[in-house]
């Protein structure tokens, strides 16, 4: 018992004392996020500000323009308002968020997030006490912490005024925003390498670092994973940007009802100023409408009434709004709708093109990370100290040696895995459009306005089918082809990318080199035995080392020969 209470209280004081080491990072991290939600709070403040003070009847005074100002923030997280001072009396909500506004936010978390974590990293370099990796786990909590303390003041403060925010919204969409941004911010300060992510799995249970561990050693699963980011992140772009045009060609077309809901809406220049900032702030969301009408399933214009291109249901009375005048006319669709499937083909040839280029190495760096990083890194070795883990991640550089698609020696991809690659490319470019789908619309009332907008699985279940069928198709004749012209070698050096990936298996599990260790000390007989397993017609392996006076990645290291030769 004796023992039990000693060793608590011992376990107690050194996580005591290491927070109050860490306290300085913490502290500053928190103030960065803080920092980050108060000039996102100010910058709304000031714009509100600026249309009420230009207003010529303003409907309250300052205290009121305040209160927008805190809820139109809260509404750029995704969390939904509910207006109080409705005609009918009813509380309406407000779901609709103008995706405009969800750029500051997130720029200004990124830009903390990244900062802290810069300084973060550079106290871990110059030997601050704390175990290697625990840099970015301080940052990105201090600064969403931080961010989501001003958050919580900031809709309580707005609970008092005409919009509400839903706290449920509230907790859900303002933590993930921040998570995500703020995520996005520490991946960049460590240059977008996969040391913060170790970092945070190493603070994970030890069952869940050992299966990310085992998972993460199955050969190219890194640079496959990235291949997918990467084409999705492509094919999102192409749907975005053909919705986008789908709105200029429409708006062009409508142009001159356009123009006259415009003049209609208002009068003068203050309120004319505010519509427009309006339609600006609304313009990605029309693009992402324009995208859901481009894959099939279309957008609704309030509860059953759909607009497709294969057919348009009449619209309801709505105001007049410039950017409802592009909405098609109602009646069945021609084949000028029709053309509008041309996006999606698009974009899904651009996700295979991506793939099939990273299946034979020349995607531009496929790969997630060399692992070139000299000295230890956070691993998952289950004790979070070396990294040990390899598969491209690289906690030191004998460890991460695995290069990408695009390193030298390395085969082409077997066309089953171009296939699979190209299939979890377009689930990601789904997720991504279903996502984009749900922050563009929601309701903007109740009854007939209840569901505005695209529908998030409808759209995300379209593009996965547009997007799996064509690119699947794309990325293996691209990979086909640009291994008849010889760019790639598929099957070649398959046998020794096995060899090689059990053999650096090996050295992850057993090596006892320290990561600055020059490689000579192996001597000449350790670094010609390697040769001995390799068949006698290829060529041989490159052979990783380390970065101290060892050879470079991808060099082959000669045989020792006698003095004799």
């Amino acid at each position: 018992m004796t023992q039990m209470t000693v060793r608590r209280r011992s376990s107690l004081s050194l996580l005591l004392a290491r927070l109050r080491h860490r306290s300085p990072g913490l502290t500053a991290s928190l103030l960065a996020g803080a920092l980050a939600a108060a000039v996102g709070l100010g910058s709304f403040a000031v714009l509100v500000l600026v249309l009420w003070i230009s207003s010529p009847y303003p409907d309250s005074g300052p205290g009121g323009a305040l209160h927008v100002a805190a809820a139109l923030w809260l509404l750029a997280h995704g969390a939904d308002l509910i207006r109080t001072d409705s005609l009918s009396g009813a509380p309406a909500p407000v779901g609709v968020t103008p995706l405009m506004l969800l750029v500051l936010p997130v720029l200004l978390l990124h830009r903390a997030a990244r900062d802290a974590a810069a300084d973060e990293r550079e106290a871990d370099g110059r030997g601050s006490g704390e175990g290697p990796g625990a840099g970015p786990v301080v940052a990105l909590a201090g600064v969403v912490l931080g961010y989501l303390g001003v958050g919580a003041a900031a809709a309580l403060y707005a609970s008092g005024g005409a919009l509400r925010p839903s706290w449920v919204w509230v907790c859900v969409c303002v933590p993930v925003v921040a998570t995500v941004a703020a995520g996005a911010g520490v991946w960049t300060a460590y240059g977008r390498t996969g040391e913060p992510v170790y970092s945070v799995l190493n603070h994970l249970p030890p069952w869940v670092r050992r299966r990310v561990r085992r998972l993460l050693l199955l050969p190219d699963l890194p640079s496959r994973l990235f291949a997918a980011a990467r084409a999705a992140g492509a094919g999102v772009a192409v749907l975005v940007g053909g919705g986008a045009l789908l709105l200029t060609v429409s708006l062009v077309w409508h142009g001159e009802a356009a123009r006259k809901s415009f003049l209609q809406l208002t009068e003068g220049g203050s309120g004319q100023f505010a519509v427009l900032l309006l339609c600006m702030a609304l313009v990605p969301n029309a693009a992402v409408w324009g995208a859901a009408y481009a894959l099939g399933p279309g957008f609704t214009l309030g509860v059953g009434h759909v607009v497709s291109p294969l057919a348009s249901a009449p619209a309801p009375l709505l105001p007049p709004f410039p950017l409802l005048a592009a909405v098609p006319d109602a009646g069945a669709g021609t084949p000028l709708n029709w053309a509008a499937g041309m996006v999606p083909v698009l974009a899904g040839v651009t996700v295979g093109w991506f793939v099939g280029g990273a299946a034979v190495g020349d995607a531009g760096g496929a790969g997630v990370d060399s692992g070139r990083r000299t000295g230890p890194g956070p691993g998952l070795d289950g004790g979070g100290s070396e990294g040990t883990a390899g598969a491209g991640a690289g906690a030191g550089s004998r460890s991460g040696a695995g290069v990408g698609p695009g390193g030298e020696g390395k085969s082409a991809w077997s066309w089953r895995r171009t296939a699979g690659t190209a299939w979890w490319a377009a689930v990601l470019c789904a997720g991504l459009v279903a996502v984009l789908a749900a922050l563009s619309g929601g309701a903007l009332g109740g009854a007939a306005l209840a569901r505005f907008g695209p529908v998030w699985w409808q759209a995300g279940g379209a593009a996965l089918g547009w997007i799996a069928g064509v690119a699947v198709v794309v990325a293996v004749g691209v990979r086909g082809w640009r291994c008849r012209e010889g760019r790639g070698r598929p099957g070649r050096m398959g046998r020794l990318g096995r060899l090689a990936h059990l053999r650096r298996r090996e050295a992850a599990d057993t090596a006892d080199v320290t990561p600055d260790a020059p490689r000579e000390s192996l001597g000449p007989g350790d670094a010609s035995e390697a040769y001995d397993l390799l068949p006698a017609d290829v060529d041989p392996e490159p052979v990783p080392s380390d970065d101290a006076g060892g050879p470079e990645l991808g060099k082959v290291v000669p045989p020792a020969q006698s003095p004799e030769a």
